[in-house]
């Protein structure tokens, strides 16, 4: 029971809230916007084509997609347990008869293979077709803030919805029970949404996910795809709702900003479902991990680190039982076998040998462990080329006349013995100097010396957009490869990415987007370069894909530039770091756990100096 002290505390709390909806801003909209909707962080009129695309694409998803589940919590709980969970998309089933169970305070990390359904349940948590109760507020961010002409320091303190859902049911909570739980989290959120408090707050996520102080007052139709995301994320961390899903948050970061949203997410003491790749990051947040396997849903206390070795531990016991079952089993069918029709006592005994073996079958036997399928990546051979592949010399490089230098007097080679990763906040240049070396971009001094023969493949966060969505895996690898006449031999290299079955002959926008990667990385193999330039390739890759991947990359005989902010596939397959700041680029001469450290150390030295 609450103290006479909170019980006062939430009496003055509640007296304060009702004053706010009395004197509420009416101004703080402007002219012909409308209220955002939550489920997507932003919604405003004039919403361009594109945007229109996407939400019907989303609905036609919406109806394509079946739920049933029974909510087992009660209804003013602030844990959600949910029993008999099914999901289907398409007719075909993700989730069967499987429970959900997600308590306040902990922060789960969702895990599974690609297409197997984690998107699609976050979907549907987040639509409530899964049963949620209504004081439960959702956020889920699916997509970028829109162009307009608000700053992105207003996008992220627009909360005037919010504002008003909250106050709603703290007076629907105090009418019910005034000193439930519940009722005294609502009053500390309506207070720190209070608009004295709002600006410093919404500054300091901005500051932390990469913007300065004159980006914060840019105009949101100034920034691009990825900038507008991150202002979708500061609005969830801002609003900070009950529940909070992201599905991977880190894509669009660089290390800088991923090193401080992980401290940030540590922190969340509500409900946070997140889906990641990166297992530094689920080491660094999560305290629970949900393992989505054979369309049932598992819950593992702990980190990464902590569910890989406690699945391990589960399934090496597991299969000792089965094994176990199995040696029972075969003894006393051979036992019935040879004496079941002998002497009287032997018949007996076969007897009940053979009753002892149905009651084994009829109390369930343990299943033998289901891994997960290994995937292959291969990188053709490439054939050598003599050093230099690549020479820079004295290159400067900057958009137009009037900006600044991104690079000024670069000098460097690579050959196809060339393993690095570039490293460096966003807007420093990394995916620039590999559109350089590209020859997509000229230097503004300098020149770009190039083999004659050198073939690079360049993967980049944007080639899936090249894929033609109507036709299947297999119908556009054959088109873009014509020299392939047997469509079973071009089966086989697909299925090498990971793509089988079905997933070959559907139509590629049916994929979900990590097997959509796949379609582009066994598109880009049979480039047969000689020199590899991968710009963030594990964005919406599983863990297992990412390993198979660095396996690939460390077996490929040419060389490799790698721009990602995935710190363990840094460490798996890059031999130098290349950080690129100010204009320049200078090898860091420790390894990529070092330059973590030293990015924390610098965080942390900023949140002193602001204090």
């Amino acid at each position: 029971m609450p103290s006479d002290l909170a019980k006062k505390k939430a009496a003055k709390k509640k007296e304060a809230a009702k004053g706010r909806g009395r004197t509420k801003k009416t101004d703080e909209l402007e002219d012909g916007d409308q209220p955002e909707a939550q489920s997507n962080g932003a919604q405003s009129n004039g919403i361009a084509s594109l945007t229109k695309e996407i939400d019907e694409f989303e609905l036609a998803k919406t109806e394509a997609r079946a739920v049933t589940g029974v909510l087992s919590s009660h209804p003013n709980s602030t844990d959600v347990h949910v029993t008999s969970l099914s999901l289907t998309f398409h007719g075909q089933e993700l989730l069967t008869d499987t429970s959900l169970e997600l308590n306040s305070g902990r922060r789960y990390g969702l895990m599974g293979l690609n297409g197997t359904g984690k998107s699609m349940l976050l979907s549907a948590i987040a639509s409530r077709e899964i049963p949620i109760p209504e004081h439960i507020d959702i956020y889920h961010l699916t997509r970028e803030m829109p162009t307009s002409d608000k700053t992105a320091l207003y996008c992220v303190m627009e909360v005037d919805e919010q504002r008003i859902m909250l106050e709603r049911e703290a007076e629907r909570l105090a009418s019910e029970d005034s000193e439930c739980e519940k009722l005294m989290e609502l009053y500390e959120r309506l207070e720190e949404l209070d608009a004295a408090k709002a600006e410093v707050r919404a500054s300091r996520i901005l500051h932390g996910l990469g913007f300065t102080a004159s980006m914060q007052q840019q105009k949101m139709k100034d920034f691009s795809g990825g900038w507008r995301m991150r202002v979708a994320l500061a609005r969830a961390l801002f609003i900070k709702p009950f529940m909070l899903l992201l599905d991977e948050p880190t894509n669009h970061l660089d290390l800088d900003a991923c090193v401080w949203l992980e401290a940030e997410l540590s922190s969340f003491k509500r409900i946070l479902v997140l889906i990641s790749h990166s297992q530094d990051f689920l080491n660094g947040v999560c305290t629970n991990i949900i393992n989505l396997h054979l369309k049932k849903l598992k819950n593992y206390t702990g980190n990464y680190d902590q569910y890989v070795k406690t699945r391990e531990e589960l399934e090496e016991h597991q299969m000792k039982r089965f094994n176990w079952e199995q040696d029972q089993i075969t003894h006393m069918k051979n036992y019935i076998a040879r004496f079941g029709h002998g002497s009287a006592k032997l018949a007996r005994q076969a007897q009940s040998k053979e009753k002892t073996l149905q009651k084994m079958v009829a109390s369930g036997l343990t299943e033998k462990v289901s891994n997960d399928k290994t995937l292959t990546f291969c990188f053709p051979p490439c054939g050598k080329i003599p050093p230099p592949v690549i020479m820079v010399q004295n290159v400067s490089f900057k958009y137009s006349d009037n900006a600044p230098h991104i690079y000024t007097n670069l000098e460097f080679g690579i050959d196809l013995d060339t393993r690095v990763a570039l490293v460096g906040p966003n807007g420093a240049g990394k995916s620039t100097l590999l559109k350089l070396l590209m020859g997509e971009l000229l230097p503004t001094d300098g020149m770009i010396r190039k083999h004659s023969h050198v073939k690079i493949g360049r993967y980049h966060q944007h080639l899936t957009e090249q894929l033609e969505l109507d036709l299947s895996p297999l119908d556009y690898m054959m088109k873009c490869y014509p020299a392939y006449k047997d469509r079973e031999e071009m089966r086989k290299l697909i299925g090498r990415y990971g793509l089988t079955g079905k997933q070959q002959v559907s139509p590629i926008r049916n994929l979900s987007d990590g097997q959509k990667c796949r379609v582009c990385f066994a598109w880009l193999a049979q480039q047969t370069p000689h020199m590899l330039f991968l710009d963030e390739p594990t964005n919406h890759l599983d863990i297992e894909t990412i390993d198979a991947l660095a396996d690939a990359i460390n077996d490929f005989e040419g060389g490799m530039m790698l721009v990602s902010h995935d710190f363990r596939l840094i460490q798996q397959v890059a031999k130098e770091i290349w950080v690129c700041e100010k204009q320049t680029i200078t090898k860091w001469n420790r390894d990529i756990l070092a330059y973590k450290e030293h990015l924390k150390n610098k965080i942390q030295k900023q949140a002193v100096h602001d204090i």
